[in-house]
C-alpha cells in the first residue's frame, strides 16, 4: 500500500497532517502484534510495556529532550493536561495559539499576550505575562505558566522561544510551555519547561502525541497510566510509529530548495521576522481564499485556508487578525505547507499553477 497521496494529486497540507512514513507503518505493524495492555503484570503485558518504554526513550533521544515524556492521544490532550493540572496560580497564552489551547474558553487565561510588529512578542508583554509591575523583577509574583507556540501553524512564523525564556528567567516562578506540534522533528526544540508534540505532523500516526515536562513535579497527578499523569491505555503501536517517524528524519527536499520555492512568491507571501521553510501564508492579489481552494483542488493541489480546525469557516482567522493582517488580505490568503514527502517537482508544479491563477 502506498504512503503517498493518490496519483495525479500534489499534497501541500502537511501542517494539517502528513502522510504516514513507510518506516512508521512498518513499526506499527510490529506493534499490533503486541496487543496486550502495557500496564498488565503478565508476560504479554510486560512485553508491550518494554516496547512502549523503548519507544519513549527513542522519542526523547530523537528530540534531544532530557526530561520526562507523557504519552497522549495527540497535541490537544497534551495541552489539556497542562492547562488543567499544571501547579501554577496563573495561566497566560499568546494571541495566536492553536484553537486547542482555547478549548475551555479564552477566559481560562489571566492574560492574552498580543503580538507586536511582524509577529514579535516584546519584552513588555513578557513582563506583563509574568504578572510583573514596571520593567524589573518583582518579589513574590504568582506562579505562572505561559503558553507560547514555537511555529505558527497558519503563517509559519517562528517564535524566539529561547530568547523568550531568557527574559522570563527574571521571574523564578514563571514557566513556559511551548506547543511544538509544527516544529518537532523539523527544527530543534526550544529550551522550554514543557513542550507539546504530535506524531501525525511529521509522518507518524494520527492518535498519538506527548507532553514533555522537565519534572513530573510540575503537574498534579490525576491517576491512571503514564506514572499517574494520564488516564487511558497507552497506544503502543502508535508510540512505536512515532519513534520510527522521528528517526527516519530525511525529507525529499532540502531547506535551501524550500526557501527558494517560497522566495518565488515575493510579496504574495506574508512575511514575519522569522519564518519556517515549510509553512507559508500566500495572499493572491485578486482571488478569494475560498475560490483559490476550489481552483487549486480542481488542478490537483491540496492546500488549506488556515489551520485544519478553522479552515471550514468563512470568518476571518483570529490568528491572521492577531498578526495584524488586514481583512482584505486575509480574505485572499491560503496556507501552503510542505513535509517529508514533498518533492522538488511538486514545488515547481505548484509555483507554475500559482502563476496561472488570474
Amino acid at each position: 500500500m502506498s504512503d503517498r497521496p493518490q496519483v495525479g494529486r500534489i499534497y501541500l497540507d502537511h501542517a494539517a497532517t502528513s502522510p504516514l512514513r513507510p518506516e512508521a507503518r512498518a513499526a506499527m505493524e510490529q506493534g499490533f502484534a503486541l496487543w496486550a495492555n502495557p500496564s498488565s503484570p503478565h508476560a504479554e503485558g510486560r512485553k508491550a510495556k518494554q516496547a512502549l518504554e523503548d519507544a519513549r526513550d527513542r522519542i526523547k533521544r530523537a528530540l534531544d529532550w532530557d526530561g520526562e515524556l507523557i504519552f497522549t492521544s495527540g497535541a490537544s490532550e497534551a495541552l489539556a493536561i497542562a492547562l488543567r493540572y499544571a501547579k501554577v496560580e496563573r495561566k497566560v497564552a499568546s494571541a495566536v495559539e492553536h484553537d486547542a489551547v482555547y478549548a475551555d474558553g479564552a477566559e481560562t487565561f489571566d492574560y492574552i499576550m498580543p503580538l507586536g510588529e511582524r509577529g514579535v512578542v516584546g519584552r513588555g508583554e513578557i513582563y506583563e505575562a509574568a504578572g510583573a509591575v514596571g520593567t524589573g523583577p518583582n518579589d513574590d509574583l504568582p506562579s505562572t505558566l505561559i503558553f507560547m507556540q514555537h511555529v505558527n501553524s497558519e503563517t509559519g512564523a517562528v517564535f524566539d522561544l529561547d530568547g523568550f525564556r531568557r527574559i522570563a528567567n527574571n521571574f523564578e516562578k514563571t514557566q513556559i510551555l511551548s506547543d511544538c506540534s509544527q516544529s518537532a522533528g523539523k527544527i530543534a526544540l526550544p529550551n522550554a519547561h514543557m513542550a507539546v508534540v504530535s506524531a501525525h505532523k511529521l509522518g507518524g500516526p494520527i492518535g498519538v502525541g506527548a507532553l514533555l515536562v522537565r519534572d513530573y513535579a510540575a503537574l498534579n497527578p490525576m491517576g491512571g497510566h503514564e506514572r499517574g499523569y494520564r488516564r487511558g491505555t497507552e497506544n503502543v503501536p502508535g508510540a512505536m510509529g512515532f519513534a520510527a517517524a522521528l528517526e527516519a528524519g530525511e525529507w525529499h527536499t532540502t531547506s535551501e530548495q524550500r526557501e527558494q520555492f517560497f522566495a518565488e512568491f515575493g510579496d504574495a507571501r506574508l512575511n514575519f521576522r522569522d519564518q519556517s521553510d515549510y509553512i507559508a501564508a500566500l495572499s493572491h492579489p485578486s482571488i478569494s481564499a475560498q475560490a483559490l481552494l476550489i481552483r487549486l483542488d480542481a488542478m490537483g493541489f491540496a492546500v488549506s485556508a488556515g489551520s485544519a480546525c478553522s479552515s471550514g469557516t468563512l470568518k476571518k482567522s483570529r490568528v491572521l487578525d492577531a498578526f495584524g493582517v488586514s481583512d482584505d488580505v486575509a480574505a485572499r490568503t491560503i496556507r501552503v505547507s510542505l513535509g517529508w514527502s514533498t518533492t522538488q517537482d511538486e514545488l515547481e508544479q505548484f509555483a507554475g499553477a500559482w502563476r496561472s491563477l488570474t
